[in-house]
């Protein structure tokens, strides 16, 4: 298997349900990081796991995307349609959210005509040559250009910056949080600058909520806590319970311009999967049972509150999306060490290493909050000096 660091944490994990994996010992580690922002109804949802196995023994890959009508398909976008606003009830379901972006980069350049598009500095949109040239951390693009061409980056939260949208933008591509920054919450004042900007240029609004959308802020879109609507939305991650699965949402008209000069102006061998549809149809109607969304503000001002310690700099979060900020890596490094051992599993972020990745499943229960804080700071306390 190629390694992607040269440390990996190898953790072999012969199961997992709910908040916990499970090593072939027996023993059980919280994670505390669904696995990046994926499992959030937790692992193996008995829901997402029979909607797969029913699907899985009526048929799997048929056809390339489009040429065969698949009602996992049409379900999945009918159930997510009823949680959006009228403009976005086009899909265009593809595996992950790096494909997601690369189309999304596609259709704002086809449907505007226009070659420039801006995102933002330590912005993360995925790791493919097109997500990666949408990325904003200089450190991960360096080995790998040239990249795509017509990028401006700005410094996200910032009003000034919006004035470099003009009129030759094709589109804005924005996380709503920004995730690999070490979650950066916009003031909602800046959100509405930009939508009101993107509306006077004529500048398509992305918005990507790849790891803040399905559910993780305590609703069901990040956006509708910040009073806009895009034109277009990505996700994926946490909407496939576990499947592979992401979306390209914008409205009918604007995803046209995939069917004409060229015809099949895009496509994908196996995007929107049947058996990754159902899934993710399972985890929205999960998304709507009572309780669930309602009580994510309430658990994370539990962690909030619970998660206090001279290392802990500062908290920033947005829902069950945090991050706890310590002075450095090389501080943070051996907590996450320390608490996988004590059995928690948290992470750092890749544009900022210096702070605690909090993302459980949305299942997680108080006591299991109070457990994972109690165990994190135990590891805070055994290797800080």
């Amino acid at each position: 298997m190629a390694q992607t660091s040269p440390t990996p944490l190898l953790l072999e994990v012969e199961r997992a349900s709910g908040l916990y994996m499970y090593r072939p010992d027996g023993s059980k580690v919280i994670d505390l990081i669904s696995g990046i922002g994926v499992s959030n109804v937790g692992h193996c949802h008995p829901k997402v796991v029979q909607a797969v196995q029913e699907q899985a023994r009526k048929y799997m890959h048929l056809m390339v995307y489009g040429e065969v009508v698949q009602s996992p398909q049409v379900e999945l976008a009918e159930v997510m349609a009823s949680t959006l606003p009228d403009n976005l009830h086009g899909f265009y379901f593809l595996n992950s959210g790096s494909e997601a972006i690369d189309a999304a980069i596609k259709l704002v350049k086809r449907y505007s005509g226009r070659n420039e598009i801006i995102t933002c500095i330590d912005a993360y949109h995925g790791s493919s040559n097109g997500a990666l040239s949408a990325s904003g951390n200089e450190y991960f693009k360096q080995s790998y250009r040239p990249l795509l061409t017509g990028f401006k980056h700005i410094e996200f939260n910032n009003r000034l910056a919006l004035e470099s949208i003009s009129c030759r933008t094709a589109a804005v591509i924005i996380e709503t949080v920004q995730g690999e920054a070490g979650i950066r919450v916009p003031d909602k004042e800046y959100m509405l600058a930009l939508r009101e900007r993107c509306t006077y240029t004529g500048t398509l609004l992305v918005l990507d909520e790849i790891q803040c959308g399905a559910g993780r802020t305590g609703t069901t879109w990040a956006f509708e806590q910040f009073g806009i609507v895009p034109d277009v939305l990505v996700a994926a991650k946490g909407m496939g319970g576990g499947m592979p699965i992401s979306a390209l949402i914008a409205s009918q008209k604007l995803l046209s311009v995939f069917t004409y000069n060229p015809v099949l102006g895009h496509i994908s061998t196996f995007g929107g999967h049947p058996v990754s549809c159902v899934a993710a149809k399972a985890t929205f109607e999960l998304l709507k049972e009572p309780g669930l969304l309602e009580n994510v503000k309430r658990k994370e001002a539990l962690f909030r509150e619970l998660l206090v310690h001279p290392a802990i700099r500062e908290i920033r979060s947005c829902g069950l999306m945090m991050a706890a900020e310590m002075d450095s890596y090389e501080v943070l490094k051996p907590v996450i060490d320390r608490a996988l051992e004590l059995g928690v599993l948290t992470d750092w972020f890749l544009f900022c290493d210096n702070s605690m990745r909090i993302a459980p499943p949305l299942i997680i229960t108080e006591e299991e909050i109070q457990e994972a804080c109690k165990i994190i700071l135990q590891a805070i306390s055994d290797t800080y000096l």
